[in-house]
């Protein structure tokens, strides 16, 4: 097992994993709000809420979260050790980190400890999983999350129509021209300065020895991952907020009149 990354280790790489994301997420801050706003108001009523980021990667959402909903329980998951291991190091006192391959095997029971959940939120990480994969994802969130319990992705999702899809990437460009940026460094060049970092060497062996994840983008649109969550059982499923093509997509679960929940 590779030794546990020190704060000060992991701090400068997780300050430039925020950075570089900037060029892939449009209104990425704005977006992080959002996702935040939707989950405060879905547990307003529950006392101690369990909420679970899906994808998290170092930690960037879930640490948002923790920090707007203190006294909540934040799950951050993931399979890929290295950025695991940087959250922790970084996030580990407010973010509980677990390592699961969303999607694959018995990955729930890592979330489920702790009974139903508030929340589960995603942010650019589910497109990567193969629609019929995506399908049984949203079925299992479902099934995780009290009466009333919302799910929220965050994400690239594409208009269905090509000219569109045009109109809102020209969107995007603008709004990242006005607001942001570009960074120098991008995904691909953060991914070769931490290889070349022997302190990383053992972290980055066992990421490679599990393997790549499922991929790339699965093609699909706001419209059908929205007809895949009704599928799921989900009440009521739409789109809260947009810039370009970047979404932030709700479903919420059925039930959910009564008393606050304790």
């Amino acid at each position: 097992m590779a030794r546990p990354l020190t704060t000060a280790e992991a701090t400068p790489w997780v300050e430039r994993w925020e950075i570089q994301q900037q060029r892939y997420a449009t209104a990425r801050t704005e977006r992080f709000h959002v996702v935040a706003d939707v989950v405060a108001h879905a547990c307003r009523r529950s006392r101690r809420p369990v909420i679970a980021d899906l994808g998290c990667g170092p930690g960037s959402l879930a640490a948002r979260l923790a920090d707007r909903l203190p006294h909540a329980r934040v799950l951050g998951v993931d399979q890929d050790p290295f950025l695991l291991a940087l959250g922790r190091a970084v996030h580990g006192g407010t973010v509980a980190f677990v390592d699961a391959w969303i999607g694959q095997g018995p990955w729930t029971a890592a979330v489920s400890g702790d009974g139903p959940l508030d929340a589960v939120v995603s942010t650019t990480a589910l497109h990567y999983l193969p629609t019929g994969e995506l399908a049984a994802v949203y079925q299992q969130v479902h099934d995780l999350l009290r009466p009333g319990g919302v799910l929220v992705n965050a994400d690239h999702l594409f208009q269905d129509d090509a000219p569109l899809r045009e109109l809102a990437a020209a969107v995007g460009r603008g709004h990242t021209a006005r607001h942001t940026e570009r960074p120098a460094e991008d995904w691909a060049a953060w991914w070769a300065a931490a290889s070349a970092h022997d302190g990383f060497a053992e972290l980055l062996a066992e990421r490679s020895r599990r393997g790549p994840g499922p991929g790339g983008d699965n093609g699909l649109g706001a419209r059908e991952h929205a007809e895949l969550m009704r599928k799921a059982g989900f009440a009521a499923v739409g789109t809260v907020w947009q810039c370009g093509h970047s979404v932030v997509l709700a479903a919420v679960r059925g039930g959910g009149t009564g008393p606050d929940v304790m």
